[in-house]
């Protein structure tokens, strides 16, 4: 999987641009605040139809501009395609595929399978769960159809069940039509809770042997799943709380709650993990998922890496380095000395300067 190319017109502080990429290390440097995660940004738009920074669509698009643009050019299987995506402040985003409108994300998912590291990632075993299930979710989105079409249609009826449980409170005769939603839910989430499970057990061995790695062996890491409730009592643990949900006005049962516990050797690594652990348990699952990704659809990701080389310490850079010496991988960074001392092999270099971008 590659991108070829991104264009981009009215999107963040680029006016227009026209960027073409190297089959292998790109390296996009400058100061901060120039626009060298923007064009990260695009590109996991393009690929996920999500932002990475979880801004909204009217956020991303230049300011005193009421639409923007991102047209990018994918190789996949050996097939070029073209991605165009439309934002606009007061409508959805439009999508097209190869000229062709699409209706829903997951068409999208896994046309062009990107893998972004950031630094906030390696806050993922500080944060709670939501960055952790945020992690579960965009993976087995990209590599799982069946899995995307669930999540959404999961969390439409979630909100909707929400929606009905704030009602009831001044109609309470409506308590009567909970069930159609909770059969709903028990139908999208025990596939959810199902699938997640089998792609943890699948991550498991690869993490542990990352980890092994970048700790020299002296570190066992551990992932488990820690599902909210099991498939086979979602059903009746949602009848025996929904008074508490009518108090909450909110539904407090469902994979919409999981977390996965990490531990190094036998301890949470959330509570009682170093710094230095954490980082490390980050960036193994952040490897595994490379790894995965060639096993299950056969071709390697495109690696997104925003600034985290300074937040790594020298042996995590060269271990992560090791990793994308076949990747297709954009790399963003303040200043070129860093590459110079772990004399990385780069393809392209541009200078990214206030929305402009020149090869270097």
């Amino acid at each position: 999987m590659l991108i070829r190319q991104i264009q981009l017109n009215n999107f963040r502080n680029y006016e227009s641009l026209v960027l073409p990429f190297s089959d292998g290390v790109n390296l996009l440097y400058g100061d901060n605040a120039q626009g060298k995660t923007n064009l990260l940004e695009a590109v996991f738009l393009s690929a996920t139809t999500r932002a990475l920074r979880g801004s909204k669509d009217k956020e991303l698009i230049r300011f005193g501009c009421d639409e923007a643009h991102i047209g990018t050019q994918v190789v996949n299987n050996g097939c070029t395609h073209r991605v165009d995506m439309h934002l606009r402040r007061n409508k959805p985003k439009g999508v097209a595929i190869d000229e062709i409108p699409i209706r829903r994300s997951a068409e999208l998912m896994g046309l062009v399978h990107v893998i972004a590291f950031c630094p906030d990632d390696l806050a993922m075993m500080k944060e709670g769960p939501a960055e952790r299930r945020r992690f579960l979710d965009m993976e087995l989105c990209q590599m799982d159809p069946i899995y995307c079409s669930n999540l959404i249609n999961y969390n439409k009826v979630l909100q909707q069940r929400n929606n009905l449980l704030k009602q009831i409170g001044n109609d309470p005769s409506l308590k009567d039509t909970v069930s159609v939603w909770d059969d709903q839910l028990v139908r999208y989430g025990s596939d959810i809770i199902l699938r997640r499970r089998s792609f943890v057990e699948e991550l498991l061995p690869v993490v542990k042997e990352k980890h092994s790695l970048l700790s020299g062996g002296c570190e066992d890491l551990v992932l488990s799943y820690a599902p909210n409730v099991t498939e086979d009592m979602y059903a009746e643990k949602l009848i025996r709380g929904l008074d508490h949900d009518l108090f909450m006005k909110a539904t407090g049962t469902g994979p919409h709650r999981d977390d996965i516990e990490v531990t190094v050797n036998d301890r949470n690594v959330r509570l009682y993990g170093s710094q230095g652990q954490q980082r490390t348990a980050a960036l193994s699952m952040k490897l595994a998922e490379i790894d995965l990704v060639r096993k299950r659809v056969g071709e390697s990701p495109v690696l997104l890496l925003d600034d985290v080389l300074s937040e790594l310490d020298r042996k995590r850079q060269l271990q992560l380095l090791s990793e994308i010496n076949d990747l297709q991988t954009i790399i963003t960074c303040t200043g070129m000395e860093e590459f110079v001392q772990l004399r990385t092999p780069t393809d392209s270099i541009y200078r990214v300067e206030a929305g402009t971008v020149q090869k270097q």
